[in-house]
């Protein structure tokens, strides 16, 4: 039987491999192999969670998750994206500032509540497709919850952890019943709902 090796085991293993200068999205998504939609996905949740990037998250969030809901094999973006380079010292940076958190959540997160893979990524993306809009709207701090959101079944998609998805996706209903409810009202007292009925 073969160990499946956390998250962090394999963020490190990726370090050890990277070129001295730089590195692209597309050298990162080739060596993160199934695990690339998961950890693109947490990147782009944690830039989300940044005032003034949000959106730009959001467009690249809806991108993935799309892709993530035809079953593509891994992340692909436009050109121009994909061949951008990154200085490997910035990503080595992140890394090492992402791995003790991960190792610390791994004691807490891990392999339970099996389920379908491509089943399980159809529904991710769907949700993070969601979610991705939402942080398209321009109201602050309203891309908040949607990026803490995102990160949690990120991290829940990475480990396989079925019952810290299904809380992720609890979540999701919760913050849509909110997000319909405060709609819902502010068109009511504005007067746009008596005028349509």
């Amino acid at each position: 039987m073969i160990t499946r090796a956390p998250t962090s085991v394999m963020l490190n293993g990726i370090l050890g491999e990277a070129p001295a200068e730089h590195v692209t999205l597309d050298w990162l998504a080739g060596r993160l192999g199934h695990r690339s939609f998961g950890v693109i996905l947490l990147l782009l949740a944690l830039l989300g969670v940044l005032p003034g990037v949000s959106a730009m998250a959001g467009v690249l969030l809806t991108i993935v998750a799309f892709q993530m809901i035809l079953d593509r094999p891994g992340p692909a973006f436009p050109r121009r994206i994909a061949t951008r380079h990154v200085e490997t010292r910035r990503l080595a940076a992140i890394i090492r500032r992402a791995v003790p958190v991960l190792r610390y959540l791994e004691r807490f997160i891990r392999p339970r509540w099996a389920t379908p893979f491509t089943a399980t990524k159809r529904v991710v993306g769907g949700v993070v497709l969601l979610l991705g809009a939402s942080l398209l709207v321009p109201v602050p701090l309203s891309n908040l919850p949607p990026a803490l959101l995102i990160v949690l079944i990120a991290f829940a998609y990475l480990e396989e952890d079925g019952a810290l998805l299904c809380v992720a996706l609890v979540g999701t209903l919760l913050l849509s019943v909110i997000a319909v409810g405060t709609a819902w009202q502010a068109m009511s007292a504005a007067g746009w709902l008596s005028s349509v009925m």
